[in-house]
């Protein structure tokens, strides 16, 4: 079956930098357009990053200039490199496909942001 797990995550400082990482199963993963989403406290989860099949990717103006998504397609997983994290970074980061989520989610992962 489909199956996101979502690592990476953790307490940081205001300006640091984390690295997220998303493992996938159960999904041709190597044609699939992959993308990071968050939901913080109180608000809807909306797409932050996308990466295509052939690595066009797609950033939030939010997080853009800040945030890089990758994959590694021999692994199956897909990373996102966090820098210059700001306080209404703090979120569940979530991986799923883009721009069109499957219907299953992963437990994600915490990011805060806090001094």
């Amino acid at each position: 079956q489909v199956q996101f797990v979502e690592s990476g995550g953790g307490l940081v400082q205001p300006g640091g930098s984390l690295r997220l990482s998303c493992a996938a199963s159960g999904i041709i993963f190597s044609i699939s357009r992959m993308g990071w989403y968050r939901q913080a406290p109180g608000k809807q989860r909306e797409l932050v990053a996308g990466i295509s099949d052939s690595g066009t990717t797609y950033y939030a103006d939010s997080v853009k200039d800040r945030f890089t998504i990758s994959r590694d397609n021999a692994k199956n997983t897909v990373h996102l490199q966090m820098n210059s994290l700001k306080y209404e970074d703090t979120a569940v980061y979530y991986c799923n496909m883009y721009p069109s989520p499957y219907g299953v989610w992963g437990q994600g992962t915490q990011v805060t942001v806090s001094s």
